[in-house]
């Protein structure tokens, strides 16, 4: 019933994906499904990419993985980031993969599953720049050979995360791959098969295919949208995501008259104002309060005074406005569009922030 929602069109997400497995030469994929599928619905998205034969999902809680598994999702399901002890026992109880980050967190997963004749299904984590989680690429030698000695440790996997391929033209990039190819060599030192080697996110498959190894990990760029609104367009993908809301309220204002609160912005004229039932407790950024635009009958509407909890209002300048009259947001209309790349130049942030901000107060609509 709300005239505030999201569409995602699911035949281009499956367009996203086939333009990424040609660009990375068919090799498997790990989706990418984080903080809700980047604002596209988790669940659904899910599904799609499964019947669609990705090779694995990454997400970032264990409990997004749980929501996974009650909805019958059978692929190998990758946990990111950092796991406490006390998480253990849950992943294992549904079949979840996770990243061990330390020798610590290594000789207690062996601990935990031999008290359970259990066997853990985990990625070994090499911080090869990133600085964020994982052994430090330099000191892996004896922490791959520890996980290698354990009677329960399943090792599926070898990983690391690029922190600055986004620019093709950064040269850590290069070091961060050579640092972890050097650390995962231990595996063939030691005459042991080596496990699925992964380091590339979005910016690893588009620009560095000397990344792309066993599998590949794209999240973004599944969704059609580049990682920074300056990434050069290297590939015709195209946003799933239209965020649309209708005109709730429309009035003629005089000169002189303030909108919002803090009455930030003043009319100089007689004015056309439209409000829209859409704010910030639906993620959209108060900071594109006085800054942001909106489609209205394909043409750009600029938002004035503060953004508000639920409601914003644009100038349609001497337009008078239907309640009920269709507005874009996030998406195409008449021929014109605004892209999430573009909201995040004007928020002064990136593009992921935008997607994932997208909350659960807004319908999700699913078409094609």
């Amino acid at each position: 019933m709300r005239p505030s929602f999201i569409e995602v069109d699911l035949n281009i997400l499956q367009q996203n994906l086939m333009l990424i497995r040609e660009h990375i030469d068919n090799r498997p994929v790990m989706a990418v499904l984080k903080s809700n599928a980047y604002g596209h619905g988790l669940v659904r998205v899910a599904h799609l990419y499964e019947q669609l034969g990705v090779n694995s999902l990454g997400v970032a809680l264990p409990e997004e993985g749980i929501i996974l598994r009650k909805s019958g999702i059978s692929l190998p399901i990758l946990v990111f980031g950092g796991i406490l002890k006390e998480q253990i026992p849950e992943l294992m109880e549904w079949d979840l993969e996770f990243f061990v980050l330390s020798f610590e967190m290594l000789n207690y997963t062996e601990k935990f599953c031999k008290t359970q004749n259990q066997f853990a299904k985990v990625h070994l984590k090499i911080d090869s720049g990133m600085g964020r989680i994982g052994v430090i690429a330099e000191n892996s030698k004896s922490f791959i050979a520890s996980a290698l000695d354990s009677d329960h440790i399943n090792i599926k996997g070898v990983c690391s995360h690029l922190a600055c391929a986004d620019d093709p033209e950064d040269p850590m990039t290069h070091e961060q791959i050579d640092r972890f190819l050097e650390a995962v060599s231990v595996f063939e030192k030691l005459g042991v098969n080596t496990p699925l080697r992964h380091i590339a996110n979005s910016g690893g498959v588009l620009y560095f295919p000397q990344s792309h190894l066993d599998i590949v990990r794209p999240g973004i760029i599944l969704f059609g949208v580049y990682p920074e609104p300056a990434c050069r367009r290297i590939l015709e993908l195209k946003p799933a995501l239209t965020l649309k809301s209708k005109v709730s309220f429309h009035k003629s204002i005089p000169p002189g008259f303030s909108i919002s609160y803090g009455a930030t912005w003043t009319s100089k004229n007689t004015s056309e104002i439209s409000t829209i039932p859409l704010g910030y407790g639906d993620g959209y950024p108060r900071y594109l309060s006085n800054r942001g635009e909106v489609l209205i009958n394909g043409k750009r509407r600029p938002i004035v005074g503060k953004v508000c909890m639920d409601q914003f209002m644009v100038n349609c300048k001497y337009e008078n406005q239907k309640a009920g009259e269709e507005v874009i947001v996030i998406g195409e209309q008449c021929g014109q569009s605004i892209t999430v790349e573009e909201i995040a130049k004007w928020a002064e942030t990136i593009p992921y922030e935008i997607l994932t901000n997208l909350n659960e107060r807004l319908p999700r609509n699913y078409i094609n």
